[in-house]
């Protein structure tokens, strides 16, 4: 595991189990929401899912399992990769109380065993602000082409590279400098109260261009076939997030 992975493994289990109870509830109350309407849980990208009965999906990064449950939940066999044994447990209590199965691994991306899960996968599913958390975006996309099937799709949604700069205020933002690790706040810091904040460790972040995305995409040897861009969560007219669909 390289420096910035033991980094980022450091700060996201440091409290995340009860970050996540503070933000969605406990698992049983946020499974029940699941269970209710599992399509609606996907939210912008629920048209990807609509036949994903006996498919293999890798939700990678997968967090806290709220995207992996409902996708289990809609007939796909789902196996988790992520960091976080606290996220592992929040996941796998979710999954629990919902009824879902899943599979969730806890690995660095960079040392997913590929041997065991090389063409395995029909679906790869990438969401909620992830690539961040990689130095080498090139290796990430060449491991993800690995572990897709031939005429797999893989449906990659990040923040978009623009925002930072537009949120900026009048904090200087360079958007080319895209080459260095940097130190960064964890994700839920904010959720503490200022005395325990001081107490989280920072995670490893390089933040890079929308250039930097997509030639990773292509150079990896993805067939890019869709790129969205989608507006603030509350309807802010800003590039906030985009989602990229692309084909082995």
């Amino acid at each position: 595991m390289n420096e910035q992975s033991k980094r980022n493994k450091i700060a996201w289990e440091y409290r995340a189990y009860e970050f996540w109870n503070k933000k969605y509830g406990s698992p049983q109350k946020l499974a029940a929401q699941v269970a209710e309407n599992p399509i609606g849980q996907l939210k912008k990208h629920k048209n990807y899912f609509q036949h994903i009965e006996g498919k293999k999906v890798a939700n990678l990064c997968g967090s806290n399992g709220r995207k992996a449950v409902p996708i289990a939940l809609l007939g796909a066999e789902v196996t988790v990769f992520d960091i976080s044994e606290e996220n592992k447990q929040y996941a796998l209590e979710l999954a629990g109380f919902a009824n879902a199965a899943i599979d969730y691994i806890v690995t660095d991306i960079y040392e997913i065993d590929l041997s065991a899960y090389q063409s395995n996968f029909d679906v790869l599913y990438l969401e909620g602000g992830i690539l961040h958390y990689f130095d080498d975006i090139e290796k990430l996309m060449s491991i993800l082409y690995v572990l897709l099937k031939p005429d797999g799709k893989m449906i990659l949604s990040d923040f978009h590279p623009l925002r930072k700069c537009i949120l900026a205020d009048s904090k200087k933002v360079s958007y080319f400098d895209s080459k260095k690790v940097q130190s960064g706040d964890l994700a839920y810091k904010d959720y503490f109260d200022e005395a325990e904040q001081t107490d989280f460790p920072n995670v490893s972040v390089r933040l890079y261009t929308l250039s930097d995305i997509i030639n990773a995409v292509i150079g990896s040897g993805f067939q890019l076939e869709k790129f969205e861009e989608h507006r603030g969560w509350n309807g802010e007219d800003i590039p906030w997030e985009f989602t990229i669909l692309a084909k082995k």
